[in-house]
Formats: C-alpha cells, sequence, structure tokens
C-alpha cells in the first residue's frame, strides 16, 4: 500500500497543526519544551509511522515478513528520553512533569495521524488543550486556598539558622514561594539580637502541621512560631531558647 505525494504533505501539516497547538500553550507558560519542540516530535512521530506503515510496502510483496507497527513502537520508548531532559528538580519540588507527559502524548497523536486516524488524533489534541487550558485553574481553584500556608519565624541571629529551616521545610515537601528576612532587633530581656523569617509555602494536602512545628520548635535559638493555613489566622507557638 502507497499513499500519493499530497496525503504525505497533508498529513505533515496536520502534525505541525496539533503539535503547534499543544507547543504553543507549552510556550505560553515559558516552559521548557515549548512551540518547536512540540511540532517537532508531532511530525517526526508522523514521519516514523509513514514509514513504518509505508515504507516497506515493495519488501512485503517480495515475501519479506513486514511489521508495520515495530518501528512506530521504539517512539513510545524513545520519547521518554526528551520528556525526561524538561523535568527539573528545585528546592525539594519537581517541576516539568506536565510539560514532559504533554510531549509523549504529541508523540501519540503524531503516531495517530501518521497512520491516517486524523479522528483520534484531533479528540485527542482537542482533550490535551482542555487539560492544560482549565484543568489547572480548576485545580488552583479548588485546592490552592487549602495548600497556602504562611509561616513567621522569630530567633536568635545565627549562622545558618536559614539552611536548618529550609532542610526541615524540604523534608515535609513544603515548597517555599518567597522568603523575606526582617531587619534584626536586640531583645534586651533575652539579650541577643532577633531576626524574623517569613515563608510562604506551598504544602501537601498530607502535612502534619504538628509534626513540623514540633521540629521547628526544636531547633535552638527560636523564640516564637506563627503559623496560618487552612484559613486559620496566625496562631502563636512559643519555643524554648
Amino acid at each position: 500500500m502507497v499513499i500519493s505525494y499530497w496525503e504525505v504533505a497533508l498529513r505533515l501539516l496536520m502534525a505541525v497543526l496539533f503539535g503547534g497547538l499543544v507547543g504553543f500553550e507549552r510556550e505560553s507558560h515559558n516552559r521548557p519544551a515549548g512551540f518547536r519542540t512540540h511540532i517537532l516530535v508531532c511530525v517526526g512521530a508522523t514521519l516514523i509511522m509513514m514509514l513504518s506503515a509505508y515504507g516497506f510496502a515493495e519488501m512485503a510483496g517480495g515475501g519479506y515478513l513486514v511489521d508495520p507497527s515495530r518501528i512506530a513502537a521504539q517512539v513510545v520508548t524513545g520519547i521518554g528520553f526528551l520528556g525526561a531532559g524538561t523535568i527539573l528538580q528545585h528546592r525539594g519540588s519537581i517541576r516539568g512533569l506536565t510539560t514532559a507527559a504533554s510531549i509523549w502524548v504529541v508523540s501519540g497523536i503524531g503516531l495517530a495521524v501518521g497512520i491516517g486516524y486524523y479522528a483520534g488524533a484531533a479528540m485527542a489534541t482537542f482533550v490535551v488543550l482542555i487539560s492544560l487550558l482549565y484543568l489547572g485553574r480548576i485545580e488552583k481553584a479548588i485546592l490552592s486556598q487549602r495548600r497556602v500556608k504562611n509561616l513567621q519565624i522569630r530567633a536568635k541571629d545565627q549562622p545558618g539558622l536559614l539552611g536548618r529551616v529550609s532542610e526541615i521545610l524540604c523534608d515535609l515537601k513544603l515548597n517555599i514561594n518567597r522568603i523575606e528576612i526582617i531587619d534584626q532587633e536586640y531583645n534586651s530581656a533575652i539579650g541577643a539580637d532577633l531576626i524574623r523569617m517569613e515563608f510562604l509555602l506551598v504544602a501537601p494536602l498530607s502535612l502534619n502541621s504538628n509534626l513540623l512545628l514540633g521540629r521547628l520548635c526544636s531547633l535552638d535559638g527560636v523564640v516564637e512560631i506563627a503559623w496560618q493555613g487552612d484559613d486559620v489566622p496566625l496562631r502563636n507557638f512559643g519555643a524554648n531558647i
């Protein structure tokens, strides 16, 4: 079975369209893999699928055993290496999983276009765009208020304090969005300079706040901890110096 040059051009153009739509959304969010990357992945997968399905038609007629899915199947595995390059570890959290998944899905869309399954490719592109454009907003609207926390710590000014606090937050899977350190002030009752650190955190839903506060209170030099989360006002927890 062979296809015309017009059909080849049509499928490649559709791959550009479908991959470009997904890539444009990723590009608009300044992701590592954007417009061009998604187009190249989709076009490449389409070409490989057409090569696998139609490139060995003459050999099949000569008595050779040809499996049209064998080359295309390697796309699903091989694209994982490209997707892994978009995943980054930043301050204890993993970023880029959505972009890696979009690259993997776009490769599948390209395979569908390459074999002529236009309806499946178009519907898959639509579902991907809906997921990227709207489901993220719904997720933020439902979960963001529950996950955003405010933490304030007053403690003696000492070397390495911020590092020890950050280590505890990282261990408990809290992502630090912002840190602000207020100018130090001398406390005559304690006889030392005190600083106030304010953290804006994104916490997992399974966070054990009692464990967090207990570990922070155990740090040397911590005087006071104020914790806000789950729509609860700032509450103070005294700590031993």
